[in-house]
Parts: C-alpha cells; sequence; structure tokens
C-alpha cells in the first residue's frame, strides 16, 4: 500500500528532520569495532543462530502492519512512527552507558558502514555515535512535539509534507538500529533482551516497507551487496517474516 500516494496535495518545504549519507569507511577513518567472540571475520552475533530467529512475535508481520479498517493511513503512520521511537529509546537507555565517544568514535552500522551527519550549513560531519543518536532522538522528540508536524487535535490536519518529513525520521531511526545491532547486541544478548529487540526491528521493517518510508537501498545498504542489518532483512525475508 502507498503511503504517500494519499498526499496528492501540493507539498510545501520539506520539514527540517536531520539527514545524513552513507559513506565507505576510508572516508572518515575507520568505524569502531565491537567485541566479537569469534575473531576477525566472524560472523556477527546477530546473523548467528539461535539469535537471529529469537523473536516475541511467530509468523509474517504483514497481519501487524496492515491498516485497520476505518483508520485514516496519516494517523495510524503518526501512531507507529510514536511507537517505534519511543520503544528504540528505550533500548538505547539501557546500552547507553556501554555507548560512549571512546567506545564507538564514529557512527557505524558496519564493518565498512559509517553514517554521516548533514548540519544546518549543508555539511557532512562525522560525528561519534552518541553524538549522532542524541541528535536523532532530540530532532525526533521535537517533531513528536510540534502539533503542526504530528496533530493531536481532531480538528487538525497533517501538513502535506508529512510523508516526506516520516520518511527522513524512518531513514534515521533506522540507522540507530543498524549501530545498536552492529555495535551493542552483544549487549543485548547479556540482558536477554533479543527476542524483544529482534522482534521490535522486525516489526519497524515490515511497516517501512508496507508504506514506502524505508526504500531497499536504505536497508541493504552499497548496491554491491546486503551489509550490516541488510543481510538480516534478508535472512527475514527468506524465511517469510517480512512480507507476504
Amino acid at each position: 500500500m502507498s503511503f504517500f500516494g494519499r498526499n496528492r496535495a501540493p507539498r510545501s518545504k520539506r520539514s527540517p528532520t536531520p539527514t545524513g549519507t552513507i559513506t565507505r569507511k576510508d572516508s572518515i577513518g575507520p568505524p569502531s569495532e565491537p567485541p566479537s567472540p569469534g575473531g576477525a571475520g566472524a560472523k556477527p552475533l546477530y546473523l548467528s543462530s539461535p539469535f537471529a530467529d529469537a523473536a516475541l512475535v511467530k509468523g509474517n508481520f504483514k497481519t501487524i502492519v496492515m491498516l485497520p479498517k476505518y483508520v485514516d493511513i496519516m494517523e495510524w503512520v503518526a501512531v507507529n512512527i510514536f511507537d517505534f521511537y519511543t520503544n528504540l529509546n528505550e533500548f538505547y537507555g539501557v546500552i547507553t552507558e556501554c555507548c560512549t565517544q571512546n567506545s564507538c568514535p564514529t557512527m557505524s552500522g558496519g564493518s565498512a558502514l559509517n553514517y554521516t551527519w548533514t548540519n544546518q550549513g549543508g555539511k557532512q560531519v562525522a560525528l561519534s555515535a552518541p553524538t549522532y543518536i542524541d541528535s536523532v532522538m532530540s530532532s525526533i522528540q521535537n517533531l513528536l512535539e510540534d502539533e503542526n508536524v504530528f496533530p493531536t487535535k481532531s480538528n487538525q490536519v497533517f501538513h502535506p509534507s508529512f510523508p516526506a518529513t516520516v520518511k527522513h525520521v524512518y531513514r534515521q531511526l533506522l540507522r540507530v538500529f543498524a549501530h545498536l545491532y552492529y555495535a551493542h547486541y552483544h549487549q543485548i544478548l547479556h540482558l536477554r533482551s533479543e527476542p524483544h529487540f529482534n522482534s521490535l526491528f522486525a516489526h519497524f521493517l515490515a511497516f517501512g516497507r508496507e508504506y514506502e518510508l524505508l526504500e531497499v537501498r536504505d536497508i541493504k545498504g552499497d548496491s554491491s551487496g546486503p551489509v550490516s542489518v541488510g543481510l538480516l532483512w534478508e535472512r527475514w525475508k527468506d524465511a517469510g517474516i517480512l512480507e507476504g
């Protein structure tokens, strides 16, 4: 179902949601390396059994993300964005002491995948993961509290730029997921929270693809092949978890 097709009014200037671009590691320095019990070249824990298959929700997520009858699609997307942000923020809050300037000097989503931040002047800058994530979460929180972007009153309508705004929000949340999987999944395992985290991410991916909030290239990264969480997406897609 196309979410963007429902908004036929001319779009105004986009909301100032932060943007970023993917760069290869040699352009801004090597990414931080999380502890790997298997040594160099070992398969990431989040791609290994039984961790990759741990979940609270079994079966296909298609039925969960479908638009309920009589529910406005804008309202449905808005409430799900709020829930994804809230849940991901809570997960990050649990491991935030492990995500520091020293342990995560770059916003890494894979061994060869870094994200850069676009500042107000349009310049791409490399930030540490905690600084990047704090900027993402703070900016999204500001948007959620803005009645002009996320209206809460029954007589208010969504701005024509709402689909473009939430697509930017979704892409930024994906990058936070990617960093947590790459750099902090061993800490999630230590807390025995991998079924919760996997189910949240699978729900996030399924919803994003259903309403065209995520492009395949956003998930898979470089066109030469899936990287980082793109490999996890491929695994779940092949297992029939994400798409009908």
